[in-house]
């Protein structure tokens, strides 16, 4: 005679849904435990009794030929499904998942993917009641939304006992009003019923079945064994591997898009901990008082006694049963927080949400490139986090360097757990800066690479070694060698250096070359703090630069604003690497020239023309005083005032405080402004913003006092007038304001 069945419908992640599914458990005793879930995945179940998993964790489901391909399952603390699991290892119970195998969800995403015009395979109609049955249970009740009122009823509602059978009565009622199921919904339930038989027969005691309380009718339903087999006949399947991966609890909360998340995982945490304890509101003030101490906020005991007889309060008003978390929120703004929010603001991320990440056992099966990582993150101490925290690392140290090495592997493998912030390119930088934030979708991206590799180190070579291989131009190429020789990756290096010179070779283009440049003077500067592969650039890098400097003059001429903008910022990138690079004397001299013939050339474009003349007078190349002949040849009214205004800019853009410091360049520059016509100067105004909006408050100022006084050229024949002395005071506090909103925008 088969055993006795008992349905308990649950939320996914419900602290009330779980405590009473324990208490259902330990009432029933069941010799069997099953569990909406993918039933290929059943072996791994048990493991997460193991002591040392440690919630939030995910089953995480992938196609064996198509890794990318894959499906998450989270479980945590408060989640029924993983309380059933922990008490029938416990109790020595059964236990198995029983929903579709893992392989019919992914094999139905892929055929979505694979026509992504058509609708998706299994589309139908979705009725309002089934999309969201427990906001229909809600209205009816007279709340505004579903979370408030299965919040109330069950999952804080301190004084509810065992309420399966009403919520199974409940969605009975609401299936019966809905429309028919999508086929693979039908197909989940029909697979359920089978298994759910099979272990009845197999066992002689109860059988417990725990599932999202949607399917509760549909399982409870008689239907024929044969009818259930014909749904399931034909359903593709994709070859799957199944596996455990660590999860966050920000990943939990329904605003990161997870369809079951809840709106405070935080909280749901507290609700589990503090199961029916009397004082759980008053334990969770306590938590919000230590939080803002922490941050450095007075909070007396007396204002946490007022903020709970308020709480309580706002829940009588709002007709709850008990304070949640909105009128506790709204009792500490008031009382702790002197109603403003904004320190509320400042730690509700903390306390609603949290950053937790969930471990798993040393001999949980993984993928080869996971169990790589996981073993490096012990080795080298680097615990994944769920919200970002700062890193620093020396990288003379041992630990330093190789904790940067992983981060710049993982990048290569398209795994930014750790962003770069900026170190500076000065030579001899030994410290980078670093974010650090994990996410879950990082264990698929890995999961994706190991068709290069089965360690991180192998797959990122052959993913680096494959990209450089198609790189589209020079400097795309330059930069997955710097990457390459940052991540101590040198069989990657040495294929990306002999693709540079191969590259380079066969490139005529002059700002392909330019570009290509300052991630090479970077591998350079690097190789004083990392055995790399510097010195494999001595040859090849004054040799792209000499080809540069033949090709710049021919490439600088009669350019549109778009092209000699790109070329403006190509040729400052160049010679700031060219400088950093610290290149023989004669190569730089060849680069030099080249800027010089720019000068000579009525072709070149003005805007680059400009640039040309600063890092000549910058290089010390051009006389202060040659300059200010060239300024005033170039900005002359005899020049067309759209060419001046582009040579303003080049010679300019970057370098204003020059202005400050020279009186001979103030007065070339001076001398042009006050040449031209009033609509000439209008017209010019937002070059003139450009250029001087680079200058702090302070150096605007600076200038300003530089032309009309303490020792400006206002008494050696500055055109001021009458009464400046005077009258300047309030128009430089107007122009200063000016100029701060104009910078701002």
């Amino acid at each position: 005679m088969p055993a006795s069945v008992s349905l308990f419908g649950v939320r996914h992640h419900g602290p009330g849904s779980a405590r009473r599914l324990v208490e259902a458990l330990d009432a029933l005793r069941p010799e069997a435990v099953l569990i909406e879930g993918p039933v290929d995945a059943s072996d791994l179940l048990p493991m997460l009794a193991d002591p040392a998993m440690r919630t939030p964790v995910a089953l995480l489901t992938y196609a064996e030929d198509a890794p990318a391909n894959a499906s998450f399952f989270p479980f945590t603390d408060y989640s029924p499904e993983y309380q059933a699991a922990l008490w029938a290892v416990r109790n020595g119970a059964r236990l198995r998942f029983i929903d579709l195998p893992a392989g019919d969800r992914l094999k139905v995403r892929e055929a979505e993917e694979e026509a992504p015009d058509e609708p998706p395979v299994e589309s139908e109609a979705e009725d309002p009641i089934a999309h969201d049955p427990i906001g229909t249970l809600a209205t009816a009740a007279g709340y505004v939304d579903g979370e408030s009122w299965w919040s109330d009823v069950i999952e804080e509602n301190p004084e509810s006992t065992t309420v399966f059978a009403a919520v199974a009565d409940a969605m009975g009622v609401l299936r019966a009003e809905a429309g028919q199921p999508s086929s693979r919904e039908a197909a989940r339930e029909a697979h359920m019923r089978l298994e759910i038989a099979a272990t009845a027969r197999e066992v002689e005691g109860p059988v417990a079945v725990v599932c999202g309380a949607w399917h509760l009718p549909a399982l409870a339903a008689k239907h024929a064994v044969s009818a259930d087999r014909a749904l399931l006949k034909g359903r593709g399947k994709a070859k799957v591997k199944a596996t455990w991966a660590p999860w966050t609890t920000p990943r939990l909360a329904r605003a990161s898009g997870y369809g079951a998340g809840v709106v405070a995982p935080g909280w749901c945490q507290h609700l589990w901990d503090t199961k029916d304890a009397p004082h759980r509101d008053a334990i969770w003030l306590q938590r919000i008082m230590a939080v803002l101490r922490a941050r450095g906020h007075f909070v007396s005991t007396a204002a946490a006694i007022e903020a709970q007889r308020l709480g309580v309060a706002l829940a009588a008003m709002r007709g709850r049963p008990a304070p949640g978390f909105e009128e506790l929120r709204d009792a500490a703004i008031a009382c702790f927080c002197h109603g403003e929010r904004a320190q509320w603001d400042d730690i509700a991320a903390d306390l609603l949400v949290g950053s937790s990440v969930g471990a798993i056992p040393d001999d949980t099966p993984l993928a080869p490139l996971l169990e790589d990582l996981q073993r490096q993150q012990k080795a080298m101490r680097l615990k994944p986090e769920a919200l970002e925290r700062a890193l620093t690392l020396d990288l003379r140290s041992e630990s330093g360097l190789a904790r940067s090495t992983l981060l710049h592997r993982l990048r290569a493998l398209d795994v930014p757990w750790g962003a770069p912030t900026d170190a500076g390119r000065s030579r001899g930088t030994f410290r980078e800066n670093w974010v650090l934030c994990w996410q879950p979708e990082f264990a698929v991206r890995l999961v994706e690479n190991l068709v290069h590799g089965s360690t991180i180190a192998e797959a990122a070579t052959a993913r680096l070694s494959e990209a450089m291989a198609d790189a589209p131009t020079l400097g795309a190429l330059a930069d997955m060698v710097r990457s390459a020789m940052i991540a101590d990756l040198p069989r990657a290096v040495d294929s990306g250096i002999a693709a540079l010179e191969r590259k380079a070779a066969l490139t005529s283009d002059c700002q392909a070359l330019l570009v290509a440049l300052p991630p090479m003077a970077d591998i350079m500067r690097y190789g004083e703090a990392r055995a790399g592969a510097a010195e494999h650039l001595d040859a090849l890098m004054p040799r792209m630069v000499v080809q540069a400097a033949l090709a710049l003059p021919y490439a600088a001429r009669n350019l549109d604003d778009a092209a000699a903008g790109a070329l403006q910022d190509a040729v400052l990138g160049a010679d700031g690497a060219i400088r950093l690079a610290q290149l023989d004397a004669e190569v730089a001299d060849q680069w030099h020239e080249a800027l010089g013939r720019l000068l000579a050339d009525d072709q070149a474009t003005r805007l680059i023309a400009g640039v040309a003349a600063r890092l000549l007078y910058e290089a010390e190349l051009m006389p202060a005083g040659e300059s200010a002949d060239l300024l005033q040849r170039m900005l002359s009214p005899g020049t067309p005032v759209a060419q001046a205004a582009g040579f303003f800019e080049g010679f300019f853009t970057g370098a204003g405080e020059r202005l400050i410091h020279d009186p001979a360049l103030r007065g070339a520059v001076d001398d042009w402004l006050q040449s031209l016509d009033e609509e000439a100067f209008i017209a010019s105004l937002p070059l003139f913003r450009r250029v001087f909006a680079a200058l702090d408050r302070m150096s605007r100022k600076r200038l300003i006092d530089a032309l009309f006084g303490r020792g400006g050229r206002a008494a050696g024949g500055y055109r001021l007038v009458e009464g400046a002395a005077t009258l300047w005071p309030a128009h430089e506090a107007r122009v200063l304001a000016l100029l701060d909103a104009g910078r701002a925008r």
